[in-house]
């Protein structure tokens, strides 16, 4: 199975099941100032557990960071 995140191609044994579950792969220590878009569309934070991801899905994450 294989998603793009952040436009780099990852192939999982086993595709996380939700965004959340991606999240919290990609992101362990990550709790707050994260967007992501799945297929180009922004998913808010409050629906990343019911969202379900598919093969071939595309994943773009942004984190915030202090500094200008």
């Amino acid at each position: 199975m294989e998603l793009t995140i952040n436009h780099t191609l990852r192939n999982f044994d086993v595709l996380p099941k939700t965004l959340e579950a991606l999240i919290a792969i990609e992101l362990p220590e990550k709790k707050k100032g994260i967007a992501v878009a799945l297929n180009n569309r922004i998913i808010p934070h409050l629906f990343w557990a019911e969202t379900i991801l598919s093969n071939k899905d595309s994943v773009l994450i942004i984190t915030a960071t202090q500094g200008g």
